[in-house]
């Protein structure tokens, strides 16, 4: 894997420059669909959801990310469906709150209606599968996060193989990048996110999270989506509602290996993670330079 020689610094989401050389930003998760992985529909009433949204933001969120079709398999979603349960949202959460928002969806028309509607990043966990995504960002001078998935979402993937899975995931991420590059996007709008979970084992999300340092070195803003997630609960032997303790030990990990915004579902322990993590990697760099007050 071809690396960078410095990390991102800094990552633009609409009108906002954020500082990430230390401080992680908390993307507080926000499902506009009925059959959800880890809440199944508990916020789906529309007054349910912008309440959920306004306790994200009065929590700490630095931005929230709407998607209204889940990652996994499940009953197909039309493109007038998506339509339907996100852009309102969107549109609702601009107006109601001074945070950028984020659109969950792989599908360039949702995320120009969206970013008509306000919105200024583009989740794409495709990995920029329909190219039209980018120019869709490129038009509306939005952020995207290119993610790693080895096949496609919706699609079961049991028995994943790669060759090295950071190096691969190195690769793809790069490349990705470069076509967001390409297509006119700034360097500080594109993030990358190794897609945990996506066509992954459990061992191969384990390593991905543990290697994060390889990939933040690609110099991309790193996204880290560990909350609640499979391999978490899989390797503490439990259920995906009782990992709390487990996410955010992924996210001090994520943190401590260059990981700087964290997709949660507990925003306000992931800001207190994110918070803490920032005060001891600040005091680090001060005692690497010589420059810690006592």
């Amino acid at each position: 894997m071809t690396t960078g020689s410095t990390l991102a610094t800094t990552v633009e989401l609409g009108a906002t420059s954020f500082d990430i050389s230390h401080r992680a930003l908390i993307m507080g998760i926000l499902n506009r669909t009925p059959d959800s992985f880890y809440d199944a529909g508990d916020y789906w009433d529309f007054d349910d959801f912008l309440r959920r949204a306004g306790a994200l933001v009065a929590e700490g969120a630095d931005l929230l990310d709407v998607g209204g079709v889940k990652a996994g398999p499940g009953e197909p979603v039309s493109l007038d469906e998506e339509l339907e349960r996100v852009v309102p949202a969107v549109e609702a959460l601009v107006d109601r709150f001074d945070v950028p928002i984020s659109v969950d969806t792989w599908n360039p028309a949702v995320f120009d209606s969206c970013c008509r509607r306000g919105a200024v990043v583009g989740n794409d966990i495709s990995g920029f599968a329909d190219p039209r995504y980018l120019a869709v960002a490129a038009h509306h001078r939005a952020a995207v996060v290119a993610t790693h998935i080895r096949i496609g979402p919706r699609i079961p993937d049991p028995e994943p193989i790669y060759d090295d899975v950071v190096a691969d995931v190195g690769v793809f991420l790069t490349d990705r990048a470069q076509m967001a590059i390409d297509a006119g996007i700034p360097r500080q709008r594109i993030i990358i996110d190794a897609g945990l979970d996506l066509g992954k084992t459990g061992s191969m999300s384990w390593e991905l999270l543990n290697r994060s340092d390889e990939l933040a070195e690609l110099g991309f803003p790193l996204l880290l989506s560990a909350s609640n997630k499979r391999f978490l609960f899989e390797m503490l032997d439990t259920d995906r509602h009782d990992i709390a303790a487990g996410t955010m030990a992924a996210h001090a990990l994520g943190i401590l290996r260059g990981c700087r915004i964290l997709r949660a579902h507990d925003v306000k322990a992931s800001r207190r993670v994110a918070d803490t993590m920032a005060e001891i990697l600040r005091r680090r760099a001060e005692l690497d330079t010589g420059t810690l007050i006592r």
